[in-house]
């Protein structure tokens, strides 16, 4: 009669992570709360530092804790963002003058900030997309909770926009679909590309992202109803900060 194989324990690192994900979850240690650094993980279980550092890198890599540099790690808890794929872009939501982020957030508050506007030369992808070799280039910084969660970068044609509000720095209720709108140009079907990859060091820096969290790059593309091209958004999230929904019927 055969034995039964006997379960393999998961490495140490791993055990003292799980310990400290069930005191976040269960409440015992709430967002903010400073965790047990290295040297008391290190007298706790008798371990060497690198082994206390892998534990403690789960929980950054998870979303649940934070680095602070001179500090220690802390507990982030955060609700992620369900981003639903088409509600969001759906022309009963801008075209009512409510921005687009109200449906991805649902009563949190938001803020945009560092955007810039400017006249660029387009770079030659975008400009054979939008066939124009002029564009219109919005950059901007979303926060969800006070925490940063998305950098996007979107193109418009200088030929179709220029002198709209599209060029100014805010573009009134409904944002930049309703002011396409009002040229005459509303965006009516959208493609997107999802993607994932390892962030750059300024992508880093102003989405305050925790070392090794990848982020998801979304190239979005909006076509009036002739199929006119108007706008080339990238946009760069915080992987951790969200949950992408999209519907599908059979």
């Amino acid at each position: 009669m055969s034995e039964s194989p006997v379960p393999h324990e998961p490495p140490i690192y791993r055990r003292i992570a799980d310990g400290l994900r069930a005191r976040i979850l269960s409440g015992e240690l709430r967002d903010g709360d400073r965790l047990p650094g290295e040297n008391a993980l290190m007298a706790e279980y008798a371990i060497a530092r690198a082994t206390a550092r892998q534990a403690l890198a789960v929980l950054i890599n998870e979303g649940l804790a934070v680095p602070k540099r001179g500090s220690g790690v802390y507990v982030r808890l955060f609700k992620p963002i369900r981003r639903h794929g088409s509600r969001r872009l759906s022309r009963e939501q801008w075209g009512q003058g409510r921005a687009i982020w109200d449906a991805d957030t649902r009563g949190r508050p938001f803020t945009v900030d560092r955007v810039e506007v400017a006249l660029e030369r387009a770079a030659e992808e975008v400009a054979a997309v939008l066939e124009s070799g002029e564009v219109w280039v919005r950059r901007r910084r979303y926060s969800v909770d006070s925490r940063p969660v998305q950098l996007a970068t979107s193109y418009f044609p200088a030929h179709l926009v220029e002198g709209s509000a599209i060029t100014l720095a805010d573009t009134g209720p409904g944002g930049v679909y309703a002011r396409l709108g009002d040229l005459g140009l509303p965006p009516a079907h959208f493609t997107e590309e999802v993607r994932a990859r390892m962030p750059g060091p300024r992508e880093s820096g102003l989405l305050d992202l925790p070392g090794g969290t990848p982020v998801i790059v979304i190239a979005r593309i909006a076509y009036t109803s002739g199929g006119l091209p108007v706008e080339v958004n990238e946009m760069v999230l915080d992987s951790a900060a969200y949950v992408l929904q999209y519907d599908f019927d059979a």
